[in-house]
């Protein structure tokens, strides 16, 4: 078993790498010339695909060690993933009166955020088929 320390260290690294990775998409995303929050809204799109993939290679596999999962879903995904940030961002459009704007943020982000996660574990499916001797 794997001290508590070295766990906590493992999701410390892997937040830090979904911070920066993070903060890249959203300084990315402001070039780009839409009204919406694009940045936060696709970081809650590929985090849920990437943890999708993650839970599939998992429960297909189970490749992927605790420790692993740990810095890439705990760590990586939850520095990565902004539900604060949405929450926050469609609270000021509501409180703009933008009340359409917000609900479809809102609504938008939770949907295709579940369809982003069920692609994931898909995609992980479908490599496992196509490669499945790489995951043995």
């Amino acid at each position: 078993m794997t001290n508590s320390w070295t766990l906590t260290l493992l999701v410390g690294i892997g937040g830090f790498a979904g911070s920066i990775a993070r903060y890249r998409l959203s300084v990315f995303s402001q070039q780009l010339t839409f009204e919406w929050p694009v940045g936060t809204f696709g970081a809650n799109l590929l985090g849920c695909l990437f943890i999708g993939i993650i839970t599939g290679l998992v429960a297909r596999t189970g490749s992927i060690s605790p420790e692993a999962r740990l810095a890439l879903a705990t760590g990586f995904c939850g520095g990565f993933t902004t539900m604060s940030s949405m929450i926050y961002e469609t609270a000021e459009m509501a409180r703009a009166s933008e009340y359409l704007h917000a609900a479809a943020y809102a609504i938008g982000t939770f949907l295709l955020s579940v369809l982003a996660y069920f692609s994931g574990l898909f995609s992980a499916r479908l490599l496992f088929k196509l490669g499945g001797s790489l995951w043995n």
